[in-house]
């Protein structure tokens, strides 16, 4: 039985305009991954997978060390799982739903949810209708959250929330993992929230896993690197070089694996490096998407 939170072995999903392939990646206990691509990637069908919503064509897909979808019940009772598109009851009050959720799951912790009302600024006693939008977002988050459950799957937690709903919501997810055997997958195109948080990095894109990484591993080899050389002379072409802008004697190159030994190979090959820039994580996404579809001829 596998340790992992997570697990996805090259499985794939086919529609009629559109298909996951591959897919690779694991998440352990204890960390939170973001799984982030661009709108229409694949990352919620991805989680509806996870969750034995739909089921995939091929490959290998375990949940809390359970196989998917064949044993979704026994996985699931420690899964929380939050989507943008999950309707609650709007005549209803919130305290009847959070009664409703106790019934059914044991591990409701009544202390803590009362905790995360007076944290999330909710009353028990209004209707689901009249909550706002980011109000909505918390209600349904204080659900997923107050089972303590092993694993919570977001599936876009932040999308349309103001910063400061957006703040509340992100610090309650970092809380979680004071405990080391939970864990967090969270989908977004947010790379802010991304890097706030995360502790693994998975892009998707067009239905392929194109990087996954711990976070600090994508900040420390992604920069930016300003050279300048002779005229007449042309840089070499080394390992990790991802895209490279000349303008007369000056070319700013990006890197994908940035090391000192690489500065002093451009330096050997007579160029001058002027300056060193490390790149933001929305940064990183965009040249590492862009630079995947042309390795991929999309």
């Amino acid at each position: 039985m596998s340790s992992a939170a997570v697990r996805f072995d090259r499985v794939g999903k086919s529609y009629k305009y559109f298909q996951l392939t591959d897919l690779s990646f694991e998440l352990v206990p204890g960390q939170i991954m973001g799984f982030v691509g661009p709108n229409g990637a694949g990352k919620s069908t991805t989680l509806r997978i996870l969750m034995g919503l739909v089921q995939q064509d091929q490959g290998e897909v375990t949940l809390l060390g359970q196989p998917m979808p064949r044993q979704q019940a026994l996985a699931k009772r420690d899964v929380g799982y939050v989507s943008e598109d999950m309707r609650l009851y709007s005549q209803m009050t919130l305290a009847w739903h959070m009664h409703f959720v106790a019934s059914i799951y044991p591990g409701w912790d009544a202390q803590y949810a009362n905790l995360l009302l007076k944290r999330f600024n909710l009353r028990p006693a209004q209707t689901i209708k009249s909550l706002s939008h980011g109000e909505r977002s918390k209600a349904t988050l204080l659900l997923a959250l107050a089972r303590r459950p092993k694993l919570l799957v977001l599936d876009e937690p932040t999308t349309g929330l103001d910063p400061v709903a957006r703040h509340e919501i992100l610090t309650e997810l970092m809380d979680v993992l004071t405990d080391e055997n939970r864990s967090i997958l969270f989908s977004s195109h947010n790379t802010k929230d991304v890097e706030q948080i995360s502790d693994v990095i998975t892009f998707i894109d067009r239905g392929t896993v194109i990087d996954s990484s711990d976070k600090e591993v994508f900040l420390e080899r992604w920069c930016r690197m300003r050279l300048e050389f002779p005229l007449g002379r042309d840089l070499p072409a080394l390992p990790g070089a991802i895209d490279t802008a000349v303008s007369g004697r000056t070319a700013v190159l990006t890197t994908n694996a940035f090391t000192p030994e690489l500065a002093a190979a451009y330096e050997h090959a007579g160029a001058h490096v002027q300056d060193v820039q490390r790149m933001t994580l929305e940064e990183i996404f965009v040249a590492t998407v862009m630079h995947s579809r042309k390795e991929r001829g999309q």
